[in-house]
């Protein structure tokens, strides 16, 4: 008879992280270089930097020159695919088919999501802005939901910390909307670019055209980007997965330093089911989960969890977490738990042709392209009376192929190969604010294949919203017009939350825990040893891309808890 006198032990670790993309790798290296034994669970299934299928293939090595067909995006991906551009042959294998992971919606909801190790630190946009106390105070400024815990001082050597990691390139502006940080070198405007950024600067100072500030190595410094990074190669493939570490994802940097201290575990395939309380000591025990494959049931313990599954991720697993104490769902006496679901906002700006500059051409690929930060409403001298808040936009210029309408056959052979006219085009993303009224919440009577409540959505944009896109379409045309271009083209399709990819709020940071999840720390009020520092935590949304954002309160709140741990308050 075999008697394992160790099996508590053996599940036992000094910290759990609950995900394993961009802020809950963060986690997992933080703990893991403090000396922490660091469980990763990962509901998708593992995969290893480098295992990256069509990375290396070209256009006309894909399926049907990349695209998915209409039946099969009817199968799979008929919400995802109300997003044109987004389910393609070099990304669908990232992608979670609908049919198999199945959400209602009350009002439309684009959820984008792929369930693997790393997920979507692979497939993300890259661009990286700071925000700034223009944010941060923007609610109390406003009277809008509740105010920030903090500001930006108390989280500036954070973004220090983690953008020397992560590897930023940009080019510093002096703008208080976006502080500058600490930046490799950026990858430079084009000459329509620059002529764009010249132009715009010089009708409208306020808007500044500046390289993308993006997470990919322009210059590779070993003593700073460690893990498995190199050298950017600009080869523009970036949402495939890069085999050369030359983006920032989690696969080939975080996760891997993190398996470097032999402190890291990581399980695939684990879908937690729940985040155990224990009433005697007012804090969680444990993490349950079920193997995708299998169903079997498991339990893991830990003295510290950082819940990093992505906001939609993370807070229906604290609804699920329901017992005597927190019958709605763990730290959830404030009742705030899925609400305030916020997104950014896009589908509308404007692209036009620039005459000229034919002698001119530029090389090769780029990860990004310009952005223009924010520019209304960041003192009374931008101040609108018609909405609140913001938009900036992020935008290219190129030469296409020059192929006349009509022309065909030998005349066609003889023109494609001359370059046409710069065209210049540009999408603006607005800020959304945080209604209390959208949300997310769990329907218990419908579950899917895993026995897990069906995920349901109930968010919108709303009149300042709607009221903020006029302008930014407007202030679009306006600085093509600014910069010469003709045939100057605008739209204005709204899109429904989550199409952004941006999705936050649901488990908002606050002062009282009577209106907030979590503290200044990203720690439960309610329950001190659990942390959140994914989207879900934030308060309002910002106009900047946020990642760059969850990664600096991640590093934060494990060095706090690493200190309250020392000091025996955890």
């Amino acid at each position: 008879m075999n008697l394992n006198i160790n099996g508590k032990k053996e599940v036992t670790y000094d910290a759990i992280v609950i995900g394993s993309g961009i802020s809950g790798g963060y986690a997992a290296m933080e703990l893991c270089l403090k000396g922490y034994r660091t469980l990763v669970l990962e509901r998708g299934r593992m995969v290893k930097h480098g295992e990256y299928p069509t990375a290396n293939m070209d256009t006309w090595d894909l399926e049907n020159r990349n695209m998915v067909s209409a039946e099969e995006k009817a199968l799979h991906y008929f919400k995802q695919s109300r997003l044109s551009w987004w389910v393609n042959q070099d990304n669908k294998h990232w992608i979670n088919k609908d049919d198999e992971y199945p959400y209602d919606e009350v009002e439309r909801f684009d959820w984008i999501r792929g369930h693997h190790v790393g997920g979507r630190s692979i497939m993300w946009g890259r661009h990286c802005y700071r925000w700034s106390d223009i944010d941060f105070e923007a609610n109390l400024k406003d009277g809008i939901a509740i105010d920030w815990p903090i500001r930006y001082k108390d989280i500036e050597p954070w973004y220090d910390y983690v953008e020397k990691f992560v590897g930023v390139s940009g080019q510093k502006e002096g703008l208080k909307q976006v502080p500058d940080g600490q930046f490799l070198k950026p990858f430079p405007l084009n000459c329509a670019e620059q002529h764009f950024r010249e132009a715009v600067g010089k009708v409208y100072p306020h808007r500044v055209v500046t390289p993308g500030r993006v997470a990919n190595l322009s210059e590779y410094n070993p003593e700073n980007h460690k893990g498995l990074r190199s050298q950017c190669l600009s080869r523009d493939r970036c949402w495939r997965g890069c085999p050369y570490g030359a983006y920032f994802s989690s696969l080939s940097g975080t996760l891997a330093v993190a398996a470097e201290t032999g402190n890291l575990t990581i399980q695939a395939d684990s879908i937690v089911t729940e985040i155990v309380f224990n009433t005697q000591t007012g804090k969680a025990d444990s993490v349950r989960i079920k193997d995708a494959n299998t169903g079997e049931e498991s339990e893991f313990f830990a003295r510290i969890i950082f819940c990093n599954a992505s906001t939609i991720g993370s807070t229906s697993i604290l609804l699920n977490s329901r017992s005597e104490t927190f019958p709605d769902g763990l730290g959830n006496s404030s009742g705030e738990l899925g609400h305030n679901m916020m997104d950014h906002h896009y589908g509308m700006g404007a692209r036009g042709t620039l005459p000229g500059m034919e002698d001119t051409y530029y090389k090769g690929r780029r990860p990004g392209g310009f952005y223009i930060p924010r520019f209304r409403n960041i003192d009374e001298e931008t101040r609108r009376t018609d909405y609140i808040r913001g938009f900036g936009y992020q935008g290219q210029a190129s030469r296409g192929p020059n192929a006349p309408a009509g022309v065909i056959g030998a005349d066609l052979k003889e023109v494609i190969f001359t370059p046409g006219e710069y065209g210049i085009g540009m999408t603006c993303f607005g800020e959304m604010l945080p209604y209390h009224d959208n949300k997310m919440f769990l329907n218990f009577d419908k579950t899917d294949k895993h026995g897990m409540p069906t995920i349901v959505f109930d968010a919108k944009l709303r009149e300042n919203e709607a009221k903020l896109r006029v302008d930014g379409v407007t202030c679009a045309e306006e600085m093509l017009e600014a910069a010469g271009c003709k045939d100057i083209t605008s739209w204005n399709q709204e899109t429904a939350p989550g199409a952004c990819i941006h999705e936050m709020g649901t488990a908002r940071m606050g002062r009282d825990p009577r209106t907030s999840v979590l503290n200044k720390w990203n720690q439960m009020h309610e329950v001190p040893n659990v942390f959140i520092t994914d989207g879900s935590c934030m308060t309002s949304s910002g106009t900047q891309n946020p990642s760059i954002t969850y990664m600096a309160l991640t590093a934060r709140a494990v060095d706090y808890a690493d200190r309250q741990i020392k000091a025996g308050s955890l």
